[in-house]
């Protein structure tokens, strides 16, 4: 098998709080060896990182759709694919399909989430033993909460049977109903209708007491303000084995960014205020939140410039998800060791995945990437299959260089 040695690498695996400056080798399709003291074996292809950091390949939690050539360019080796495509993800042979077509492609690594209930429809429990038989990594109804107490309360019982991920969309469907942006000032001045905070951390209080009822596992998708990462800190502090996700453009915007009815900052959750923008900054920083995800929704431009209320949800993510991140960590609010495990031994650990680390004989899944460089976001440039993004023209600081998949450099940069 061919060998490939990365040297002048500076080394970070999250799992094991490794950072020092050295040598990775693969071979084959797995790391055969790294660390301070590794030299390049003979023979083997040498690929000089020139001091940019190697780690384990990006692990989205989150996407809408798969988009591998958009994933690759944003450092993410692993796609955990969303329930709600046009076959609804919800039996064993749909998943199957999934994983099958992932194998043979040779490109990232797509494991699907099943939905939790059947259909989406909230009133039936998916099979969700199934399901994850055949490859399924966590069950959700995506964007439409299971709202029935009783439904959840059985879902969290019979996926503990499995040690299963229950992923809830944290909002009150009753106080989210016909809303499209937060409610405060900005909503009120454009006269749009909108979703209180209130209506995520109501969700997120109750589906912790079931998981506490329970001793289930229960993740929450997409936390977007200050009382939701307040109810997820306090479940924690009581043993309840409750975690959550969030998304860059979260960290990077507030409800500001939909002044002139910017249709591509229209999002769900809703982006919210000020202070429930460094709050997540804040949980993120200190673990509460455990994740971060792209939340990738193309949308073609004849969905997205519509008037605001009839214009979809969604943008882009795999892309930008890497700058905009660490635009936290150049600020002083966010150690870049923390921000790497949010994106790789973390959600690895969550989904029970064996990848998301350094670590010999496992496959290698590697993103090297300067932390520095500067650049600016065009909407020009994206391989995205849309260009939904109110990030256009915004300069930022780090890129991806190299995308290794099973061993493979699928993507360089120019």
């Amino acid at each position: 098998m061919s060998m490939t040695a990365y040297i002048n690498a500076r080394l970070i695996d999250p799992a094991s709080g490794l950072d020092t400056k050295g040598t990775l080798v693969t071979e084959g399709e797995k790391i055969k060896a790294f660390g301070a003291d590794e030299t390049a074996p003979e023979g083997a292809k040498v690929v000089d990182c020139k001091g940019r950091i190697l780690c384990p390949g990006f692990i989205d939690m989150r996407a809408h759709r798969v988009d591998a050539e958009a994933a690759l360019k944003g450092g993410i080796t692993t796609v955990i694919l969303q329930p709600d495509q046009t076959t609804v993800i919800d039996t064993d042979a749909v998943v199957e399909r999934i994983r099958r077509r992932s194998e043979d492609s040779e490109t990232v690594n797509v494991f699907p989430m099943g939905t939790a209930t059947r259909g989406m429809q909230g009133s039936q429990i998916a099979e969700i033993g199934q399901m994850m038989q055949s490859g399924a990594v966590g069950f959700t109804d995506c964007r439409t909460p299971v709202s029935d107490s009783q439904v959840m309360r059985r879902l969290l019982e019979y996926s503990g049977h499995f040690d299963a991920l229950i992923v809830q969309f944290a909002e009150d469907k009753s106080l989210a109903s016909g809303a499209v942006a937060h409610e405060g000032e900005i909503a009120t001045r454009l006269g749009l209708s909108g979703v209180p905070a209130a209506a995520e951390v109501i969700q997120i209080e109750r589906d912790c007491r079931l998981a506490e009822l329970t001793d289930a596992r229960i993740h929450f998708a997409l936390i977007s303000s200050r009382e939701g990462v307040d109810a997820i800190r306090s479940a924690k502090k009581r043993g309840v084995r409750a975690t959550c996700s969030v998304a860059p453009h979260y960290l990077h915007l507030n409800d500001n960014a939909l002044e002139g009815y910017r249709t591509f900052a229209k999002v769900r959750p809703p982006l919210r205020s000020e202070e429930d923008r460094l709050a997540l900054i804040a949980g993120l920083a200190d673990g509460t939140i455990d994740t971060l995800v792209s939340d990738h929704d193309p949308k073609s431009a004849d969905v997205k410039r519509l008037p605001f209320g009839q214009a979809a949800e969604g943008v882009v993510g795999f892309e930008t998800m890497l700058p905009l991140a660490l635009a936290q960590v150049h600020a002083g609010k966010l150690e870049l060791m923390t921000l790497l495990r949010a994106l790789t031994s973390t959600p690895a650990d969550l989904l029970r995945l064996p990848m998301g680390r350094l670590k010999e004989g496992v496959q290698a899944d590697l993103v090297i990437f300067d932390p520095e460089k500067p650049w600016r976001i065009s909407q020009d440039d994206l391989v995205s299959s849309a260009k939904n993004m109110p990030f256009d023209t915004l300069p930022v600081q780090g890129q991806v260089w190299q995308t290794v998949v099973a061993g493979k450099p699928l993507y360089t940069a120019a």
